[in-house]
Protein backbone atom coordinates (compact mmCIF):
# COMPACT_ATOMS: atom_id res chain seq x y z
CA UNK A 1 0.00 0.00 0.00
CA UNK A 2 2.76 2.14 1.07
CA UNK A 3 4.40 1.47 -2.90
CA UNK A 4 1.10 2.59 -4.52
CA UNK A 5 0.94 5.85 -2.55
CA UNK A 6 4.47 6.80 -3.20
CA UNK A 7 4.01 6.13 -6.39
CA UNK A 8 0.82 8.28 -6.79
CA UNK A 9 2.29 11.24 -4.61
CA UNK A 10 5.33 10.90 -7.56
CA UNK A 11 2.89 10.64 -10.44
CA UNK A 12 0.85 13.98 -9.04
CA UNK A 13 4.05 15.83 -7.78
CA UNK A 14 5.48 15.36 -11.68
CA UNK A 15 2.24 16.45 -13.18
CA UNK A 16 0.73 18.99 -11.14
CA UNK A 17 3.21 20.27 -8.83
CA UNK A 18 1.42 19.04 -5.78
CA UNK A 19 -0.79 16.72 -4.43
CA UNK A 20 -4.25 17.15 -3.99
CA UNK A 21 -5.27 13.44 -3.28
CA UNK A 22 -2.09 13.50 -0.24
CA UNK A 23 -3.42 16.71 1.12
CA UNK A 24 -7.22 15.23 1.20
CA UNK A 25 -6.09 12.02 2.71
CA UNK A 26 -3.81 13.51 5.39
CA UNK A 27 -6.91 16.05 6.23
CA UNK A 28 -9.27 12.73 6.70
CA UNK A 29 -6.71 11.23 8.59
CA UNK A 30 -5.97 14.02 11.10
CA UNK A 31 -9.75 14.52 11.24
CA UNK A 32 -9.93 11.01 12.10
CA UNK A 33 -7.38 11.02 15.03
CA UNK A 34 -8.75 14.24 16.21
CA UNK A 35 -11.99 12.65 16.78
CA UNK A 36 -10.77 9.52 18.17
CA UNK A 37 -8.46 12.03 20.83
CA UNK A 38 -11.47 14.28 21.80
CA UNK A 39 -12.94 14.66 25.36
CA UNK A 40 -15.72 11.91 25.32
CA UNK A 41 -19.35 13.08 26.36
CA UNK A 42 -20.17 12.15 30.05
CA UNK A 43 -16.35 11.72 31.03
CA UNK A 44 -15.87 14.12 34.68
CA UNK A 45 -13.14 16.44 33.45
CA UNK A 46 -10.94 17.91 36.58
CA UNK A 47 -11.38 21.77 37.11
CA UNK A 48 -7.42 21.73 35.73
CA UNK A 49 -8.53 19.54 32.81
CA UNK A 50 -11.47 21.81 31.90
CA UNK A 51 -9.40 25.09 32.02
CA UNK A 52 -6.51 23.59 29.72
CA UNK A 53 -9.03 22.56 27.38
CA UNK A 54 -10.61 26.09 27.35
CA UNK A 55 -7.40 27.66 26.73
CA UNK A 56 -6.65 25.53 24.20
CA UNK A 57 -9.89 26.46 22.31
CA UNK A 58 -9.45 29.81 22.75
CA UNK A 59 -6.17 29.37 20.46
CA UNK A 60 -7.54 26.84 18.20
CA UNK A 61 -8.75 28.38 14.97
CA UNK A 62 -12.27 27.15 14.16
CA UNK A 63 -12.17 25.36 17.39
CA UNK A 64 -16.34 26.19 17.55
CA UNK A 65 -16.89 23.03 15.49
CA UNK A 66 -15.45 19.43 15.02
CA UNK A 67 -14.04 18.16 11.61
CA UNK A 68 -17.28 16.52 10.62
CA UNK A 69 -19.10 20.00 11.28
CA UNK A 70 -20.92 19.49 14.95
CA UNK A 71 -20.59 22.29 17.48
CA UNK A 72 -18.33 21.86 20.29
CA UNK A 73 -19.97 23.85 22.66
CA UNK A 74 -23.51 25.71 23.21
CA UNK A 75 -23.86 29.17 24.66
CA UNK A 76 -26.42 29.25 27.99
CA UNK A 77 -28.02 32.38 28.48
CA UNK A 78 -28.14 33.20 32.21
CA UNK A 79 -31.74 32.72 32.02
CA UNK A 80 -31.40 29.16 30.59
CA UNK A 81 -29.83 28.08 33.27
CA UNK A 82 -32.10 29.25 35.85
CA UNK A 83 -34.91 27.69 34.51
CA UNK A 84 -32.88 23.75 34.22
CA UNK A 85 -32.21 24.63 38.26
CA UNK A 86 -36.14 25.89 38.70
CA UNK A 87 -35.27 29.50 39.70
CA UNK A 88 -37.16 31.00 37.22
Amino acid sequence: MLKTWSSILLYELEEFGSSTILEDKLGHICGTIACHSSVRSGRTLRVEEMNALLREMEATPHSGQCNHGRPTYVELKLSDIEKLFGRR
